[in-house]
């Protein structure tokens, strides 16, 4: 029972540690220009397009990532995604990434790719369903196995500090 007790407090401890050196880091890094941004990526089996709709179906976790010299990694769940892009002063609602979705056509050789607006977002079950605008390029004309790289977010945006904590905790990864 001791033992059990002391690895509980001993997790805690380690997620505490964490959340505190990402409050440090935030506030080493006044300036978002400097902060890391994180880049994301959604995959799906198949899709479904129209000119002003993309729904990703059955989506998995949405995917984060930076690049040097703070390289952060993790997840987030579908309720989390959905937190981050309507939360803050400067959410994804406000300022509307932009994105490629990457498909991989029935029947094409290589993938195709067109740069879109993420105008409005929605969870719709196990699917995202995205209100888009085309910038580049057009709509695939048959869904597929697809990814979507969506724009950088800075790293002190509001909603990530819980995630990259229990990412950081998890994966072992320090800021």
């Amino acid at each position: 029972m001791l033992d059990i007790l002391q690895s509980q407090l001993s997790r805690w401890g380690l997620a505490v540690v964490a959340v505190i050196s990402l409050s440090v880091w935030f506030a080493a890094t006044p300036d978002s220009a400097e902060a890391p941004q994180l880049l994301f990526v959604q995959s799906a089996n198949d899709i479904a397009v129209t000119d002003d709709q993309l729904r990703l179906k059955n989506v998995g976790p949405t995917l984060f990532f930076s690049d040097r010299p703070k390289r952060i990694a993790g997840h987030f769940k579908l309720d989390e995604w959905q937190k981050l892009w309507t939360e803050g002063r400067d959410s994804m609602v406000k300022d509307p990434p932009n994105a490629v979705l990457s498909v991989f056509e029935p029947g094409k050789d290589g993938p195709s790719e067109t740069t879109i607006e993420l105008v409005d977002m929605k969870v719709d079950g196990t699917d995202l369903v995205y209100s888009i605008k085309v910038l580049k390029g057009s709509l695939p004309a048959a869904g597929g196995q697809s990814s979507l790289f969506i724009d950088d977010v800075p790293l002190n945006a509001p909603g990530l500090a819980g995630v990259l904590a229990r990412d950081c905790y998890n994966h072992g990864c320090a800021p």
